[in-house]
């Protein structure tokens, strides 16, 4: 089995791994779109109903996209996915596993005709039992039933497009299965849920552990934290309960002068391997064992300046819509180690990942690599009480999902009023944003939380402004060092919406330009594009870059966030085409967007 983090690479659930070997089910599936919603009077749910499937998919693909072998981009509300899986029974005491990664929007699964599971939430991954539903060995059949409502605006979208085409900044839609599926045996009595809380400053590790179930008898939980060959702590706890979370002392923090080795950040991504054992009280015999990884970072932010580690960190990010052409929000495990890497390569320390919880892989390359992300809640169009039902729920799963991931850096439930359109002028717009806000907060107290990012500031612990000014000039004065300090603007409304909403003070929290940039070359004869400005050609558009660049860089700012990392469909307004190629030479990125901050 995986003994340590680079063991887990590949792995659609990488930190929580364990044996026997997971099984990926990405690949071929039959494939029927259902346009008139008939499948379930007809049953295609039943085994012997394949001939309705008449076409072939390749999953983890969206229809919509070429990489699927369908690519049919029209509107079609429900899909169906069937196919064969050989699998024996499970032996006494032992339950079989179906993962999905991301099934937008609603999902149905069903086993031999039987019904498994349901979810949904087009952004979060869900599990199905299929255990007493595998009534063989040998062939079983797997049908799985999509419903993605292209008009329904209370439906968390992100960038997917409601209307027949793509315009201004939305794209071609991701339905159904769009992250991996995989099949998992594992005992009755299972970790379902492991999270890690490191607190540097007091030299520990909460440990936060969830089981498939009630144990009938008492249970040890061992863990053990290792770096190389290193054991930094090792601890048994009793536990006769469901959830469980207890502190790990890691006497090796204490040590002030020699942390360098052990420290997560993006120059230096060091990882701790953790190995969690579950054993019966009475007699040390194994339950489950899982392996899993954590990063000892701290953050925090103070006097206008974001902290990693307790020291000052500017913040020198890109817009990232995780969207390739091919394959839209879904992307195969190369493609998200290179975005990561190219990240890196052109000078950022992070990425704001724009309306879409991103896969659990690509974290895991942020994590290995040291790339810093912060994670955002797709949006919802329109505001009532669908719509808070739906982002509380799914928002709720992604944060309690991804917050033992060293990467992210931040949590952005809403972005530019999206889905609260007057939170100024409609009280219960704005009480919906500032509960966001401290509902993450309540979920991850450890990280700064952004309530609404963009405009229109309440509950927040950074506040992040768009600013599509093409002077650098008026992006000096706006954003000077002698203004930001107090939570002052030179100009309250630089974009579309007031900065600030009435009552809310600043209180110390940093200041990041969060959207800026946006240059386009010009568009060739009937090409579709858009962009913030239109620069004449390369050059043009690393001398507009790097001045833009620099006068965030040299203001009162804790950091800068440059739109966008790729062209996506017809924004065309990246640092790299769609095709991850440099518009213009990586070295010269590098020294645009890696520039020293004047002292």
């Amino acid at each position: 089995m995986p003994h340590t983090h680079l063991d887990a690479a590949g792995h659609p659930r990488p930190q929580l791994v364990r044996d026997p070997d997971w099984r990926d089910l990405s690949g071929p599936w039959r494939f029927a779109h259902d346009d008139a919603d008939r499948g379930r009077t007809e049953r295609w749910m039943d085994p012997d109903a394949a001939e309705v499937f008449v076409r072939t998919i390749t999953v983890p693909y969206p229809p919509e996209s070429k990489a699927s072998g369908v690519q049919d981009t029209g509107f079609h509300p429900v899909l169906w996915y069937r196919r064969t899986v050989d699998v024996p029974r499970p032996a006494a005491g032992r339950r079989l596993l179906l993962h999905f990664g991301a099934v937008d929007h609603r999902a149905e699964v069903w086993l031999n005709g039987r019904p498994v599971g349901r979810h949904e939430g087009g952004h979060t991954g869900f599990t199905c039992d299929l255990t007493e539903a595998v009534d063989r060995d040998g062939e079983q059949v797997l049908v799985v039933r999509a419903e993605d409502q292209p008009h329904d605006a209370t439906q968390p979208r992100g960038k997917q497009d409601w209307r027949p085409e793509p315009h201004v900044i939305w794209y071609h839609r991701t339905s159904g299965i769009w992250q991996p599926a995989w099949l998992e045996e594992v005992p009755a009595t299972h970790v379902t849920a492991l999270h890690w809380v490191p607190d540097v400053a007091h030299a520990r590790v909460q440990c936060r552990l969830r089981l498939a179930q009630w144990p009938r008898r008492p249970l040890n939980v061992t863990v053990r934290l290792t770096r190389g060959e290193r054991v930094l702590a090792e601890q048994r706890m009793l536990t006769d309960g469901q959830e469980t979370a207890f502190d790990i002392a890691v006497p090796a923090l204490r040590h002030g002068q020699d942390l360098d080795d052990l420290l997560w950040s993006p120059e230096h991504p060091h990882l701790i391997d953790a190995a969690v054992t579950l054993a019966d009280a009475a007699d040390d015999t194994t339950v489950d064992r899982v392996t899993s990884y954590l990063g000892l970072r701290d953050i925090g932010w103070r006097d206008g300046v974001f902290l990693l580690n307790h020291r000052p960190y500017f913040l020198r990010f890109a817009l990232q819509q995780g969207y390739w052409p091919d394959s839209h929000l879904s992307a195969s495990q190369a493609e998200l180690r290179r975005d990561v890497e190219l990240a890196k390569e052109i000078g950022l320390n992070g990425l704001r990942i724009h309306q879409k919880i991103e896969d659990p892989r690509f974290l895991y390359w942020a994590d290995r690599l040291g790339l810093m992300l912060w994670e955002e809640m797709p949006s919802a169009y329109v505001f009532g009480t669908q719509t808070t039902e739906r982002v509380v729920a799914e928002w709720t799963e992604a944060v309690s999902r991804d917050l033992s991931h060293p990467s992210i850096a931040a949590w952005v439930p809403v972005n530019e009023s999206w889905s609260v359109p007057h939170p100024a002028l409609v009280p219960a717009q704005r009480h919906f944003m500032d509960a966001l806000y401290h509902l993450t907060k309540t979920l991850d107290p450890a990280r700064p939380a952004v309530s609404n990012d963009g405009w229109e500031i309440s509950a927040a612990d950074i506040w992040g402004v768009h600013d599509y000014s093409q002077h650098p000039e008026v992006l000096k004065e706006r954003y000077a060092r002698p203004v930001l300090p107090d939570g002052g603007f030179t100009e309250p409304w630089p974009g579309a919406r007031r900065l600030v909403l009435d009552g809310v003070r600043h209180e110390g929290q940093p200041v990041v330009l969060s959207e800026f940039g946006g240059a386009t070359f010009e568009p060739a004869p009937g090409e579709a594009w858009f962009g913030y400005d239109t620069v004449a050609g390369p050059e043009a558009f690393a001398e507009r870059t790097a001045a833009l660049v620099a006068a965030a860089v040299d203001s009162g700012l804790a950091g800068f966030c440059y739109t966008q990392f790729t062209d996506t469909e017809q924004e065309t307004n990246g640092l790299l085409t769609a095709e991850r190629e440099p518009k213009i030479p990586v070295a010269r990125l590098r020294e645009i967007l890696a520039r020293p901050r004047a002292r």
